[in-house]
Order: structure tokens, then sequence, then C-alpha cells
């Protein structure tokens, strides 16, 4: 196997990649510890502050309130699973791409997507956008 040239910006984890920085070990940590619904582990991760914006502008404010709707949602979600591709971070920044998935009348439905996340100073996320790419739609 060769060596990839390419120098990396900030630190890569996942499928044949080198060091994990800070921001993508707590990152990691989040997605980690959401999918095995341990919700006090997860909202460690997170600032009090903390703001989620979803795929469609929805947008969830405060660590308590954001917490009440994932723990609310995702134990609902037939099928559920996250496969995480990879994490990129620089300083306090990290960007996340992943595919959810769940079924939807007995079958599997993917959804790959990409993850944003602000890290507060005391290492903490604050911020996280999500991005959805929509599969099968016409060109």
């Amino acid at each position: 196997m060769t060596a990839d040239p390419r120098p990396l910006v900030g630190a890569a984890h996942g499928p044949g990649t080198r060091d994990v920085a800070a921001a993508g070990k707590v990152v990691e940590r989040y997605l980690d510890r959401m999918v095995a619904h341990d919700w006090d582990a997860m909202a460690d991760c997170l600032a009090e502050d903390v703001v989620r914006v979803g795929p469609f502008g929805d947008t969830y404010s405060g660590k308590a309130s954001y917490v009440a709707f994932l723990s609310g949602l995702l134990p609902s979600l037939a099928g559920y699973s996250m496969r995480l591709d990879r994490v990129v971070s620089q300083g306090r920044f990290a960007v996340a791409e992943l595919t959810e998935t769940v079924e939807i009348d007995g079958s599997p439905l993917e959804t790959p997507e990409a993850l944003v996340f602000d890290l507060d100073a005391q290492g903490r996320i604050a911020h996280i956008s999500i991005y959805i790419q929509r599969l099968g739609a016409p060109a």
C-alpha cells in the first residue's frame, strides 16, 4: 500500500487515515453515545447553549431541549443505525460524514449526511449544522 502524498488539513480518521484531533474525538464520542442511547454521556459532549440546525431549518436551542428531542426520537425509529465514514477536524471545527438508516415499510432507507460542528473554548459542541444528500433525485 502506498502512502497518500497529499497533506492532511487538520486531522482525519476513519478507514486508512491518521491521528484524531481533539474536536474529532469529541464528535466521535457524541455520535457513538447518541447511537448507544447513552443520553448522559452524549450530553456531556454538548455546551449548555448548543444550537442544532437540521436539514430543513428545524432548530433546537439549549442542551436540555436538544437531548430531549434526540432521546424521544431515536428510540422510536425502526431499524435505526449509523455508519460513520469519517471525521475531519481542525482546531475547534469538525465535519462528520455519515449515513443514517431507518426502516420504512420494512425496507431500509439510507440517508447520507454531513454534520458540521463548532466547539466552544471548553471543548464542547456549541453548534451543529446538518446537511443531507437526496438519493434518487432526478439529475
